[in-house]
């Protein structure tokens, strides 16, 4: 009697397993040009547009002095800005390996001014006028 060897057996992937191998070749190869240029446009508009909103704050703290009123401004509404400003600022720093990047510094700008805008509002509110 001959025995005939049976074929190895092939294991089917399964959807999940097809992706995660579609994902892993995806990360392995190169990112085309036009993601690239895309990136770095990205990069220099949001430096530039988070920069330009630093000065944004300006004409609100030159407003509060001018008018030595700050009650038009909500206090509650300046801390939680720079409290989302300052945890951006951390949670940027950390998710990129505790570097000091352009995002992480544009959000400590932001973060001081709004600190500055809330001592200015509490300085005109507390201080007799």
């Amino acid at each position: 009697m001959v025995t005939i060897p049976a074929p190895p057996l092939r294991r089917s992937r399964t959807p999940a397993a097809t992706a995660t191998a579609t994902a892993a070749a995806c990360a392995l190869s190169p990112p085309r040009r036009s993601r690239t240029v895309y990136l770095a446009v990205l990069t220099w508009a949001f430096t530039l547009f988070n920069s330009v909103r630093m000065l944004a704050y300006i004409p609100t703290m030159w407003a509060v002095q001018a008018s030595g009123d700050s009650s038009q401004h909500s206090l509650w509404t300046w801390c939680t800005w720079l409290g989302a400003n300052l945890t951006m600022a951390a949670w940027l720093y950390e998710q990129n390996g505790q570097r000091l990047g352009r995002a992480v510094v544009v959000n400590i700008g932001n973060a001081a001014m709004c600190a500055a805008t809330v001592v200015l509002i509490i300085a005109y509110r507390v201080l007799p006028g």
